[in-house]
């Protein structure tokens, strides 16, 4: 063979032998899936720290495991399309955020293991058999969205603001997270001498029309339920609130960092910091039946001074003392 031809050889198989090394680790790559709501979750915080989480254990994206990543955006039957699209995919397991994606992911497979995250009382909607034994193939972490983190949140937002008697209320009836929430907020309202008014936002022209009325009726402050269309709207509400110059109280704290006033509820970068250590377990071989199903330990409150000062609010010294985060 002549030196150019052994040259052409040589470098042939130098370009061809790293593609083929490429294609294998491809092959073997452990496939997941990962059904949410929210399409910006992979570049915010809480996706990172479940990037951050899985690493912890051993496995990153793009050398060991892929991620089949997929977004419902709170519309149910959407969830279901998905579900069934990352089954058929035949992935090792699906980590399913939000009540209608876990549920969704329940109905599409009996075997696939599914890590649920952000799910309000998988119990009663018949995910799981029970929280310290949940059985079949589904496990994870259901957050705490009972009805009293509403009231909860309505005591914060009285306490920041003791003048409110008008309050308009973002939420989505075809939630039963949130008609749970609506109910407790329903029955807790008049002692605190407060109208609520329900504006539905189950998607964008329904947010329009939400605006409206708010424009219309003028009530005190906002106040939003722990709901997808609440974090997938996130800008649009939070602007508006700061264009009227409505308070506001959110459930998430995406919100109050995207200049909204307050928020309180469960630290979601803790849940699926944890839910990557589930999936990590499981890929592992462990059987998600033995796994019980935690609950959310850690709830943040955060104020936005900056929004407040915009407002023109002083807030309560002992209030600001008890926040978990101040923003500046």
């Amino acid at each position: 063979m002549s030196s150019r031809r052994q040259f052409i050889t040589l470098l042939g198989g130098a370009v061809a032998w790293p593609l083929t090394v490429r294609a294998q680790q491809g092959a073997n790559l452990r496939r997941i899936g990962f059904l949410a709501n929210d399409p910006t979750i992979s570049t915010e915080p809480v996706g990172k720290s479940f990037l951050e989480g899985l690493r912890e254990h051993g496995f990153v994206e793009g050398e060991n495991i892929a991620i089949e990543r997929r977004f419902a955006e709170g519309v149910i039957a959407r969830s279901y399309e998905l579900a069934a699209e990352l089954v058929r995919l035949n992935v090792r397991l699906i980590v399913a955020s939000g009540t209608n994606n876990a549920v969704a992911a329940k109905e599409a497979t009996k075997t696939i293991p599914i890590v649920m995250v952000n799910v309000f009382d998988p119990i009663g909607l018949r995910i799981v058999d029970s929280l310290g034994s949940p059985g079949g193939n589904i496990t994870g972490l259901s957050n705490h969205v009972s009805p009293e983190m509403a009231g909860k949140r309505l005591q914060l937002l009285m306490e920041a603001i003791p003048r409110i008697s008008r309050l308009a209320v973002f939420r989505n009836p075809d939630f039963s997270s949130d008609q749970a929430q609506w109910d407790f907020l329903e029955g807790v309202a008049p002692s605190l001498n407060v109208k609520l008014q329900a504006l539905t936002i189950r998607n964008r022209s329904e947010l329009q029309t939400a605006f409206a009325a708010i424009r219309r009726d003028r009530p005190d402050a906002l106040f939003g339920l722990y709901n997808a269309q609440t974090l997938i709207f996130r800008k649009l509400i939070v602007d508006f609130a700061a264009e009227e110059r409505l308070p506001a109280m959110y459930p998430l704290v995406e919100l109050a960092e995207a200049g909204g006033l307050m928020s309180y509820g469960a630290s979601r970068i803790d849940l699926f910091r944890r839910a990557a250590s589930y999936a990590a377990k499981i890929l592992s071989g462990t059987n998600p039946a033995d796994m019980p199903i935690e609950q959310p330990t850690k709830f943040e409150l955060v104020i936005n001074l900056k929004a407040a000062k915009a407002l023109g609010i002083e807030l309560p010294p002992t209030l600001l003392a008890r926040a978990d985060e101040v923003i500046e």
